[in-house]
């Protein structure tokens, strides 16, 4: 029988990457990137790491009540060859256990744009949740105008309803978004 993917918190680990739990030491790390217009532009406003002003409950409440309460579960993006450098987050969230069903979504600091990590953290994310866990159907979101997240979801074998969803975002009026499946 597979493992539920709020069994554990894992460490998944790539060709050049390694994907695991964030730790005090990447507070800095997570602060910057947290505070960067630039990185956000095309994500949603109520992401937890932005919504905290004190880092020791955000680091608290991460492997706590959100991972115990099967909300979402984050693991920071490392290089191999720099396992201290957090590169971005990784997460899975909008956890439906009873159609083992989750969507993932990742972010990554704007000095690792345009590197294929994107790509290999979509990689390692799916093949953990189809060949480790009982998760049937993996789902993402990407604004109509995030042509590198689509890229990255494609390269990955995710299809797109090709339609727009009007989804909130937290924004002021409703945001564009594609959904994809795999």
């Amino acid at each position: 029988m597979r493992k539920k993917l709020f069994d554990e918190i894992p460490c998944l680990e790539g060709e050049r990457l390694v994907l695991r739990r964030i730790t005090e030491e990447d507070r800095d790390a997570l602060w910057e990137m947290a505070h960067s217009n630039i990185i956000y532009r095309y994500e949603p406003t109520y992401l937890l790491e932005q919504q905290y002003t004190d880092m020791d409950q955000l680091f608290q409440d991460l492997y706590g009540k959100y991972f115990e309460g099967k909300q979402n579960l984050f693991l920071g993006i490392f290089l191999k060859d720099d396992p201290t450098e957090l590169c971005g987050l990784a997460e899975f969230y909008d956890y439906r256990d009873h159609i083992h069903m989750v969507s993932i979504g990742a972010r990554l600091r704007e000095k690792y744009w345009k590197s294929g990590i994107g790509t290999e953290v979509a990689k390692l994310m799916a093949d953990y949740l189809f060949n480790e866990t009982d998760i049937e159907i993996i789902t993402a979101s990407t604004m109509v105008d995030n042509k590198a997240s689509a890229h990255v979801l494609e390269k990955n074998g995710f299809t797109s309803t090709n339609r727009i969803h009007k989804e909130d975002w937290g924004h002021a009026e409703s945001t564009d978004a594609y959904r994809w499946f795999l």
